[in-house]
């Protein structure tokens, strides 16, 4: 509440004083999806974090080194107050957005058909889960507006992971569409 107090008093209401019950679930609700923009939608130092982490991510699971991904996922931290770490929110916000943009058609640089050719990398991963349903959610351009309700039934835990292991598969199949290796690809498509 003390996050939300700031946001609730723009829209007048103070949580100390409260008269209508309705009212104040209504602006609970306004200020809680704010909240959730802000934290999933990085800027500056925090959007550089987490793209950092993220291409190292993802080079790992495309060379197949799955304790090397996973260490690097654990790297991401709850929240860095002064944006040296990078942010669970924030490396999932991205890898949601980019996957919306990229497997929705609506970024015109993505090779043609790339939705189709996105599977999972072979093997059991941890996030396994987390990533079909991210990789269902992107093609119709879904997943970042989900990301509530995919926290919930996944857990940010293993949303994290899935996020990372769809963004992974996606640059892999960009990768072979296009005939660029994943080293090379990723500093041009995770920005």
């Amino acid at each position: 509440m003390r996050e939300l107090a700031p946001l609730l008093a723009e829209d007048g209401v103070d949580i100390n004083d409260v008269s209508d019950i309705d009212t104040l679930n209504r602006a609970i609700q306004k200020a809680t999806e704010r909240r959730n923009m802000e934290l999933f939608t990085p800027v500056g130092a925090r959007r550089d974090q987490a793209v950092a982490l993220l291409m190292l991510i993802v080079a790992a699971i495309a060379d197949g080194r799955t304790d090397r991904a996973g260490a690097l996922l654990d790297k991401a931290q709850p929240k860095s107050s002064d944006n040296s770490m990078p942010e669970v929110s924030s490396c999932m916000g991205v890898a949601l957005g980019l996957l919306d943009e990229w497997l929705s058609g609506r970024d015109p640089d993505v090779p043609k058909n790339l939705a189709g050719g996105v599977r999972l990398p072979a093997g059991h991963w941890f996030g396994e889960r987390a990533g079909v349903n991210v990789l269902a959610l992107a093609r119709k351009g879904r997943a970042f507006q989900s990301v509530g309700s995919l926290i919930v039934g996944q857990g940010s835990h293993q949303l994290l992971a899935g996020s990372a292991l769809a963004l992974a598969s996606a640059v892999i199949a960009w990768s072979r569409t296009s005939g660029t290796s994943v080293a090379k690809l990723l500093p041009d498509v995770l920005r």
